[in-house]
């Protein structure tokens, strides 16, 4: 079921816009003898100024640093491509790991306060499947991608390119996909291939593109 969206107001009325009727946003429009597309473009910057104010009312929210938006503005594909530079090793991610997220995924990864990490290979197809980034992630660089963003929990976005690089060959190397001394780098990536890398299909219907 689709999720419904609420406001501070109330419901959404069927304009899309909290708590103002239909009728009263169209008397609006044509009062002030505005077009369409014209009066919805003055509508969201009146709203994009309200919020504004109420976050320097409230103290709550902040601008964006040109740094923290570098960091957010980038996209890792399948091939690696979009992967910065950087390189870290098996056991400098295990040192990262024990420091950064053995707290809530365990000391081996097989999941604590947060879910299992490794683990659940074969499973999918069975009575009891497993997921985690093991059994059901596609592609080593989507693990990578997912740390930078999201991890550490309490923190994200604050580990360097080398320790992602380090903490997923830690990963990698718990799964079995990895040796000891393999060394991970934007080029070494995405040549490995996660177990169910064919697990997924496009979606090819016209509609979807």
């Amino acid at each position: 079921m689709p999720r419904r969206s609420h406001t501070a107001v109330g419901m959404r009325s069927p304009t899309g816009c909290a708590g103002v009727p239909a009728g009263l946003l169209k008397e609006t429009r044509e009062a002030a003898g505005l077009a369409p597309s014209l009066f919805v473009a003055l509508l969201l910057l009146a709203a994009g100024a309200t919020v504004a104010g109420a976050s320097e009312q409230t103290g709550l929210g902040s601008e964006p640093t040109a740094e923290e938006l570098a960091a957010a503005g980038y996209t890792v594909f399948p091939d690696g491509k979009g992967l910065p530079a950087g390189r870290g090793t098996v056991s400098e991610g295990k040192a990262v790991y024990q420091q950064f997220c053995a707290a809530c995924h365990g000391r081996n990864a097989q999941g604590e306060d947060a879910a299992a990490l490794v683990g659940g290979r074969g499973s999918l197809t069975s009575e009891r499947p497993r997921k985690t980034v093991e059994s059901y992630w596609p592609y080593t660089t989507t693990l990578w991608d997912y740390v930078r963003r999201s991890m550490p929990y309490e923190s994200p976005g604050s580990l360097t390119n080398d320790e992602i690089y380090a903490v997923v060959a830690h990963l990698l190397n718990l799964m079995g996909l990895v040796a000891e001394d393999a060394v991970l780098d934007q080029e070494s990536l995405p040549t490995i291939e996660m177990p169910n890398r064919d697990g997924f299909v496009p979606d090819d219907r016209p509609d979807t593109h």
